[in-house]
């Protein structure tokens, strides 16, 4: 089975609400699942993670970019009447080699 990830959903989200990585509609069903309070995606949202020193002298430099998978997650839902958006939301790689 391919890698997985998982978002958890931040305590003022409830009820409906949409979900985009790196700005795309995900759909529930066929991009995520809910479990809990967490969105469980079919696919793994890898993360750059931290900089070395090399790289970042380099991109300091402007001698190299960086050009590393990095998803970003945001949910946009109501709250008290009000649209509002939860944004870079972390995803964290789900092991299923159980």
């Amino acid at each position: 089975m391919p890698g997985r990830s998982s978002v958890e959903l931040p305590a003022q989200v409830t009820g409906p609400f949409e979900v985009y990585v790196n700005g795309v509609p995900q759909t529930q069903g066929v991009d995520y699942q809910v479990e809990g309070r967490s969105l469980v995606f079919t696919l793994e949202l890898p993360q750059e993670g931290r900089l070395g020193f090399w790289r970042w002298l380099a991109l300091f430099l402007g001698v190299a970019g960086t050009y590393r998978k990095h998803h970003t997650v945001d949910v946009v839902y109501q709250a008290g009447g009000v649209r509002s958006v939860a944004t870079g939301l972390v995803p964290v790689p789900i092991d299923d080699r159980d």
